[in-house]
């Protein structure tokens, strides 16, 4: 569908904003990408898309900025959307970000209740594409026993000792290796500690292990509250890399010296394109009176141009915005990730470009295929 042009403002231009403001850009949109780093600005400029030094941190700069722009796009860290989306409901400006962080989501949705534009925290992977996946995954079946989401962001080629590069927000990554994990237990809503809850997992033919992090089932424990017995998301890596953040974080401290953290994982995990991206969903209920389970697998291969995790979240949240404005979300109000249903979301630009560019062996996951099919 092809929506009128909007004037679209992208906060940060790291790694992922940068693939935002280009997607949108793309859509026929007048995109403004503004960061505080005139450098980093340089590095990202793009002939499809104007840019604009604004310091993020300073309201008053973020209010002068916002107030002629139709939609904002957050890809600062966390710690900054409270104070964005505030201002985006001053100046009439509808607001999505790609927060992982469950206190900032609860700042957004209190304010966005008596709000005249909508908010839609939480955008991305996971949060975000994932979320629309569970939902689905749950809608499969009569009645819900369990449903398991598992994501993985991950080098293609492990080199450190870590196994793992740094592929989006360092920020982001301590936060969710720290903070407490919502999961649904035996019909009840529950917090669980982050990087517990060690499993292996197979996937493919490759060995990884998933532990709990923070932040990616989003708002699925409220929506599906009273409808699952059990649900959980946990983050995939390569076997023996929990057992060394544990160590990091809680054995030397550093939870509580996040500077430090971030100054040893710039320098130990280097960011890199050549990154895969793993999601693997799997759902346990009964369906026709019979105890079925049913999954979804879906790999995707970073390029030396575009990476896994740049496509998959700079995607996840530009089908967001697409769903917008074509009327398929609220018009106002705190919007949640699963207030999108999975075929309207692959049916979008951006939501059609992850269906054809997945690589898995599970070809038999009905929805996604249609959508292969349909975009081809």
């Amino acid at each position: 569908m092809v929506h009128s042009s909007k004037n679209i403002a992208v906060l940060g231009a790291g790694q992922i904003g940068t693939v935002i403001a280009g997607m949108l850009a793309e859509q026929g949109h007048k995109v403004t990408l503004a960061d505080a780093s005139e450098a980093q600005l340089a590095l990202s400029a793009d002939p499809t898309f104007a840019t604009k030094v604004v310091d993020a941190g300073d309201l008053n700069a973020v209010r002068g900025f916002l107030i002629d722009q139709d939609i904002v796009v957050s890809a600062c860290p966390y710690f900054l959307n409270q104070g964005i989306a505030r201002i985006a409901v001053e100046t009439g400006t509808h607001y999505f970000d790609l927060t992982e962080d469950v206190a900032t989501t609860t700042y957004i949705k209190e304010i966005a209740a008596g709000a005249d534009v909508m908010l839609a925290p939480q955008c991305g992977l996971a949060p975000g594409f994932i979320c629309v996946l569970g939902a689905d995954m749950a809608a499969r079946f009569d009645t819900v026993k369990t449903i398991k989401m598992r994501v993985g962001a991950l080098p293609l080629y492990p080199t450190n000792a870590l196994r793992y590069n740094v592929t989006w927000s360092i920020d982001g990554l301590i936060n969710e290796y720290c903070n407490p994990c919502e999961i649904v237990f035996d019909g009840k809503s529950t917090s669980v500690p982050a990087l517990e809850g060690v499993e292996s997992v197979m996937i493919d033919g490759v060995a990884y292990e998933a532990f709990n992090t923070s932040g990616g089932l989003g708002t699925l424990t409220e929506t599906l509250a009273g409808k699952v017995r059990d649900m959980s998301y946990k983050t995939l890596r390569y076997p023996g890399h929990a057992e060394i953040m544990k160590l990091l974080l809680q054995g030397l401290g550093l939870a509580d010296d996040r500077d430090t953290m971030r100054r040893i994982l710039n320098r130990a995990a280097p960011f890199t394109r050549r990154d895969v991206v793993v999601i693997f969903v799997t759902g346990i209920g009964e369906r026709n009176g019979r105890v079925e389970e049913d999954s979804i697998v879906l790999r995707y291969d970073g390029r030396p141009e575009l990476g896994a995790i740049q496509l998959t979240t700079a995607a996840g949240c530009v089908a967001m915005v697409e769903l917008f404005l074509s009327g398929k979300l609220p018009a106002k109000g705190f919007v949640r990730q699963e207030d999108a249903s999975l075929s309207d979301f692959l049916s979008t630009r951006a939501g059609g470009r992850l269906a054809r560019e997945a690589r898995s062996s599970e070809t038999s996951d009905f929805a996604i295929q249609f959508a292969i099919k349909k975009a081809a």
